[in-house]
């Protein structure tokens, strides 16, 4: 998915889809395969109830 993809679904501002995939990328959960373009990683999260 790329990051224009997600502002487009999602209606907020590339700076923030950009952020948060930092964020999801720091934790190890999405990676960038090429420069814009994301998928998630095999990581398993924990969800809380």
């Amino acid at each position: 998915m790329t990051t224009q993809e997600l502002v487009d679904e999602f209606g907020i501002t590339p700076r923030t889809i950009q952020r948060d995939l930092n964020v999801l990328a720091y934790n190890d959960l999405v990676k960038s395969t090429h420069r814009g373009i994301w998928t998630t990683t095999s990581k398993k999260v924990k969800m809380s109830s």
